[in-house]
C-alpha cells in the first residue's frame, strides 16, 4: 500500500469474460498498480456463446478497443434486440422485438408508442403493439446492421452476439500486452489477516500471493467473497425458477440475423445466438418442472436436431446475489457476486457497472472503504431492478398450458417495485409519466416496460367490439412507418458488415 492508501497491488483470483474485463479496466484507469490474473487449468470455463447489452460497446471504448479488432476474433455479430416468441398466445401478440435505444425515439416513435398504448389500457381500439413503433425493430426484421452512414446524425444503441470463451481468451492478451501479470494456479486456502480481510492466498504447491485489494472472479463458488469472508448470498428462487440450462451448437445460415431469438418452450424458454460460424442454443428451465434429459430432448426437438450426434453440455444456475460485492479489501464480480438468468442478457452488463462504479467510489474516498455502503446500495438496486424486469416476463406470460406457466402466472411473491408498475399499468392514466413521478424507472425505462406489457397483450378488453382506427390514427401510423422506412435507408445489411470477419475466418 503506497502512502497515499491506494493499493500497489490488485489480484484478481480467476479469469474468463469477468476476470480479464475486470483487469482491463483496473490497468486503463490505474495503470500505475499491478494488476495480477490468476487463472487455474483446473477450472472450465462457463463458455456459450453469449449475447450483451449495449454496455459492451461501452466497455470496448473505455479501454480504446476497435471492433475491427476485436469482434472477427471472436465470431461476433451485432445485436438490436431480442425477439420473444410463444410468450403469448394472445392472437396477435404471439411474439414482439424488445429494441435497444435509438435517437430517434424521441422524435416520433416513443411518444406516439406510449399515447396509442395508454389509449389502449383506457379500453379504446388503437395500435398498441410495440413493432410498428421503434426503428431498431424493423433493423432486426429486415436484416440491417445498427451503424449508420456518416450523413445520418441519429445513432443507434446496440449489442453484439460473440462466443465468450474466445472473449475472453481476447481480453486476455489484450491485458498482457497493457502489462496486467498472469498466474496459474489453484487456490487451495484465502488467508485472513488479524481485521479480518484477505492477505494472501495460498496456492497448490504451497506458494502464496499477496495483494492490497482483491477481486472475486471465481465463479459460482465465490472463493473469496462467499468463501473466505462469509458474505451471505440471497437467492432469488422465490421469484426466478429456473436454475438450470442445457447448451447446444447448430450450423449458421448464410443470412445471419442481428437479433437474439427467444422462444419459450413448455418449461422454459430458449435462446439462439447467431455467430459468425455457428448458432449458439440453450434452454433455460426450472429442474423443478423437467428433467435434465427431457429438456435436452425438447431442445433438439426444437432445433430440429433430434437425431444428430452434437453433444449437449448441461449446466447448474445459482440464481441470486451477493448481500454485498465490496467487502473489506475484496470486490466481487461477474458470477461471483450474483447471477440473474440470461432472458435479457445483463451479466456483463452487471460486472461492467461493478467494476466502473467501484473505481468511482474508491478513488472519491481516498481509496478506503469509505464509499463502499453507498456502492454496494447502487449495485444491489441494479440486481433488483434487473431481476424485477426478468420476473415480468414469467409473471404476465400469456400461457397455460403447462404447470410451468401457470405457476409463474400465479406467483404473488413479487418486490414491491414490480407490484407497483403493475399496479401504475392497470391503473395510472399516464402510465410513462406516473413511473417516472415514482421513481420506478431503475435499469429499465418506461419504453422497455411498455414493450414487455404491450407486447404479451396484456391490456383489457375493448370497450367497444367494433371499433377501427380513425382516419387520423392511421394517417399517423402511416407516416411513422414511412419515418422509419426512411430512416433505415442509412443502415446497411448486417451480412454486409460482417464481410470482412466472415472472410477472414474462411481464409484461416
Amino acid at each position: 500500500m503506497t502512502t497515499t492508501g491506494k493499493p500497489e497491488k490488485i489480484l484478481i483470483v480467476g479469469g474468463g469474460t469477468a476476470g480479464w474485463m475486470a483487469a482491463c479496466l483496473l490497468n486503463s484507469r490505474w495503470p500505475d498498480i499491478e494488476v495480477c490474473v490468476l487463472e487455474s487449468r483446473d477450472i472450465g470455463v462457463v463458455g456459450v456463446g453469449e449475447g450483451s447489452t449495449p454496455h459492451l460497446k461501452v466497455f470496448f471504448d473505455a479501454v480504446g478497443i476497435e471492433e475491427s479488432e476485436w469482434m472477427p476474433k471472436c465470431n461476433a455479430t451485432y445485436k438490436n434486440g431480442i425477439s420473444f416468441h410463444g410468450w403469448s398466445s394472445i392472437p396477435g401478440f404471439e411474439s414482439y422485438f424488445h429494441p435497444f435505444p435509438a435517437q430517434t425515439d424521441d422524435l416520433l416513435t416513443v411518444p406516439l408508442f406510449l399515447r396509442n398504448v395508454q389509449a389502449r389500457l383506457r379500453g379504446d381500439y388503437a395500435h398498441a403493439h410495440p413493432d410498428s413503433y421503434f426503428l431498431e425493430t424493423y433493423l432486426a426484421q429486415n436484416n440491417l446492421g445498427p451503424l449508420a452512414d456518416e450523413c445520418f446524425p441519429f445513432g443507434a444503441a446496440y449489442g453484439y452476439h460473440f462466443d465468450s470463451k474466445l472473449l475472453g481468451q481476447f481480453l486476455s492478451e489484450k491485458a498482457v500486452a497493457r502489462g496486467v501479470k498472469r498466474i496459474i494456479g489453484t487456490v487451495t486456502e484465502v488467508l485472513l489477516s488479524t481485521d479480518g480481510a484477505i492477505s494472501s492466498v495460498r496456492l497448490a504447491g504451497n506458494d502464496t500471493l499477496e495483494a492490497d485489494f482483491f477481486v472475486d472472479c471465481s465463479g459460482f463458488r465465490s472463493l473469496l467473497m462467499q468463501g473466505a469472508l462469509k458474505t451471505r448470498f440471497l437467492g432469488f428462487e422465490d421469484n426466478l425458477f429456473n436454475d438450470a440450462a442445457v447448451v447446444l451448437p447448430s450450423e449458421t445460415s448464410t443470412t445471419i440475423p442481428p437479433e437474439t431469438r427467444s422462444t419459450a418452450l413448455s418449461n422454459g424458454w430458449a435462446w439462439k445466438i447467431p455467430l459468425t460460424n455457428r448458432y449458439g442454443n440453450g434452454y433455460v428451465y426450472s429442474s423443478s418442472h423437467i428433467d435434465a434429459d427431457r429438456a435436452e430432448t425438447e431442445l433438439r426437438q426444437n432445433l430440429g436436431l433430434l437425431e444428430s450426434d452434437t453433444p449437449a453440455r448441461h449446466l447448474n444456475m445459482k440464481v441470486g446475489r451477493v448481500a454485498s460485492h465490496w467487502t473489506k479489501n475484496c470486490l466481487a464480480v461477474g458470477l461471483s457476486q450474483g447471477f440473474i438468468e440470461p432472458l435479457e442478457a445483463t451479466a456483463i452488463a452487471l460486472s461492467f457497472e461493478t467494476v466502473r462504479r467501484f473505481m468511482l467510489h474508491f478513488e472519491r474516498g481516498g481509496f478506503t472503504n469509505q464509499g463502499a455502503d453507498d456502492f454496494n446500495r447502487e449495485i444491489n438496486t441494479k440486481f433488483e431492478g434487473i431481476r424485477d424486469y426478468i420476473v415480468c416476463h414469467y409473471k404476465v406470460n400469456q400461457r397455460r398450458d403447462t404447470a410451468y406457466w401457470r405457476d409463474n402466472a400465479e406467483n404473488t411473491k413479487l418486490s414491491e417495485h414490480l407490484s407497483r408498475i403493475l399496479y401504475l399499468w392497470q391503473h395510472s392514466e399516464n402510465f410513462a409519466q406516473e413511473m417516472q413521478a415514482n421513481h420506478l424507472g431503475g435499469s429499465y425505462q418506461p419504453k422497455s416496460w411498455a414493450c414487455l406489457l404491450a407486447g404479451y397483450g396484456v391490456f383489457p378488453p375493448l370497450r367497444s367490439s367494433t371499433g377501427s382506427p380513425t382516419a387520423e390514427a392511421s394517417q399517423e401510423q402511416d407516416q411513422l412507418a414511412d419515418f422509419i422506412r426512411r430512416c433505415a435507408l442509412n443502415f446497411r445489411p448486417h451480412n454486409e458488415l460482417l464481410a470482412p470477419a466472415v472472410a477472414e475466418q474462411s481464409v484461416v
